[in-house]
């Protein structure tokens, strides 16, 4: 078979660039997530079973089953979800994304992103904010109390709202957050507060009452990470963009369940290549060490895979004091990224580097020549069901996984 491999790239990552992901809307995943049932939970990272699921999806689903009202303790909740009557998916599957165990039942309500310039829809669910979270594992009784607040009350409020101001466009909110100290991932501050300021007039319009309103509008403006999960909505659909072009080897997924980290490559359509889940290098929080941690894990990486998130930490050197190292290594990274990816993000730029784009678009030929992985900051999860966020840090993707592609390809291609 006769391909041109720069050109497919290109043709890959140009794709990326062009989409327009615009925050559309919310409502339940049963209602808009196609094929989504009432047996079917999904999670972060490449497929799992229950058997090799680690703690955080385990305390997710649980938690997940709770709130559904289809348990009411842990040991209940367990006993169905080992009965066979539930199907697990990775979130990718159903064209969703989910920050860290990244589970979402049938009843969460989840942010609807299309890409205008194509029609493609990605789905994430509500932020909780930091800490003891649904998505880091937890499922005490004040988790769920959260849960359902962000289902009953600030989802229809921000649906309402979204619907009468037309949506939000998130690469240009993007755009402008990275010129304000954001990274995309795990600095999303300023991304977030443009994000509030945004809706605010909008909920202050339709929410029932005045204390709903202002109960909606703190939430969303005190938690950092309101935008995390339409950002990644966001970037889903730019990757998928660019992904089955025949003889492309740009990366379109980069995800981790907790157990393993798994990628696939636009070129080589939608098959999994996967390896262990490494420990992230992290800065722990008060009590806990790295015993204490799961191995990476979540589906927040789809923003690295669009080129924002670790590879442009030199736009958010603040950063640093979350996931620790020093405002050199946030530097470093961004520059050390641009070698394994194949372009420079035309909507994306860094201030601190010239206005120069963000790295774009993992080649695996690059990886492995070069024997670099992709870097990525993250927050990490406590290994144990039930407990929660115990830190923040970097963490390199695992060679393996790249490797088997580049050989996947050759094989498919005949190289």
């Amino acid at each position: 078979m006769t391909i041109n491999i720069n050109q497919a790239n290109q043709k890959a990552v140009e794709a990326f660039m062009e989409a327009r992901p615009v925050l559309v809307g919310v409502a339940k995943a049963i209602d808009v997530i196609p094929g989504m049932h009432k047996n079917l939970f999904l999670h972060a990272g490449p497929p799992v079973t229950w058997e090799r699921m680690a703690g955080p999806v385990r305390g997710a689903m649980i938690g997940a089953m709770i709130f559904e009202g289809r348990a009411k303790t842990a040991s209940e909740a367990e006993a169905i979800l080992t009965s066979g009557t539930i199907e697990f998916a990775p979130c990718h599957h159903f064209d969703s994304t989910g920050p860290m165990a990244g589970v979402m039942s049938p009843s969460m309500m989840v942010y609807i992103v299309e890409n205008k310039t194509n029609g493609y829809k990605a789905f994430s669910g509500l932020n909780e904010g930091r800490g003891k979270v649904l998505r880091m594992g937890a499922y005490s009784d004040e988790v769920i109390a959260r849960m359902q607040w962000l289902n009953d009350v600030l989802g229809p409020v921000v649906d309402t709202a979204l619907k009468e101001m037309g949506g939000v466009d998130i690469r240009t909110l993007l755009s402008k957050a990275l010129h304000m100290g954001d990274d995309g991932h795990n600095r999303l501050d300023a991304a977030s507060l443009l994000y509030t300021n945004l809706l605010a007039p909008y909920i202050a319009k339709n929410a029932k009452d005045a204390a709903t309103s202002s109960e909606v509008i703190k939430f969303l403006g005190e938690n950092a990470l309101s935008i995390l999960n339409p950002v990644m909505a966001g970037c889903k659909t730019m990757t998928m963009a660019g992904h089955n072009i025949e003889g492309s080897t740009i990366v379109t997924t980069m995800c981790r369940n907790g157990t393993d980290w798994g990628i696939r490559v636009s070129g080589l359509g939608d098959q999994w290549f996967t390896a262990p889940s490494p420990i992230v290098k992290a800065l722990y929080f008060p009590g806990f060490t790295e015993k204490d941690a799961n191995p990476d894990i979540g589906d927040s990486v789809i923003t690295e895979t669009s080129g924002i998130g670790g590879f442009a930490m030199a736009s958010a050197p603040a950063l640093v004091t979350f996931i620790g190292g020093t405002p050199q290594d946030a530097i470093n990274t961004t520059l050390d990224m641009y070698q394994i990816t194949f372009g420079e993000h035309k909507h994306f730029t860094i201030p601190f580097l010239d206005f120069r784009g963000t790295p774009t678009g993992v080649d695996i030929r690059k990886v492995v020549e070069l024997s670099m992985t992709p870097r990525v900051n993250t927050g990490v999860a406590h290994k144990d069901p039930g407990v929660g966020q115990v830190g923040a840090g970097v963490v390199s993707a695992p060679m393996k996984v790249f490797e088997d592609a580049l050989v996947a390809f050759a094989e498919k291609y005949g190289i």
